[in-house]
């Protein structure tokens, strides 16, 4: 009989994977002139074209103002365009040279994240990944679990 798993180790063990996912991914995207944030953010351009900074900054986990400081470095950079949108809106769109680092990137993190999954047989990674959605895809569980715990 196995014995239960504590929460925190299981929690622990997503945050190690994930870090180390970051460290690497961060350390190779270095080598072609972008970062972690700046490949998330334009992943996340590239698929919501014309997008608010308050979506595209829900797409990438940031705040609205640590995503508008972002993409402001990033057009200086010439990687996207930022044009006004409807109302206060500014709408963000990749340029051609962003496109091309972009592409570059994604090869980047295929190499990186296939390296990282390669221990994990097909069946394994499908398994993964479908319980990281059964967990990813409840925000409100985990709210209400703490909101549980708190009023105990």
């Amino acid at each position: 009989m196995s014995m239960p798993i504590d929460p925190q180790t299981l929690g622990r063990a997503v945050k190690q994977a994930q870090y180390r996912h970051h460290r690497a991914l961060d350390t190779q995207l270095a080598a072609i002139g972008t970062s972690l944030a700046q490949w998330d953010a334009l992943r996340a351009i590239a698929r919501s074209p014309g997008a608010s900074a308050r979506v595209l900054a829900e797409e990438t986990f940031q705040t609205q103002q640590a995503f508008g400081t972002l993409a402001t470095r990033m057009q200086a950079r010439g990687l996207i365009e930022r044009t006004p949108g409807h109302g206060r809106a500014i709408e963000h769109r990749l340029t051609p040279h962003g496109q091309h680092i972009l592409r570059a990137a994604n090869d980047v993190a295929d190499k990186v994240l296939t390296a990282s999954f390669a221990a994990l047989s097909e069946h394994e990674r499908t398994v993964l990944l479908e319980l990281l959605h059964r967990i990813g895809d409840r925000p409100d569980a985990v709210i209400e679990g703490t909101r549980e715990r708190a009023g105990e």
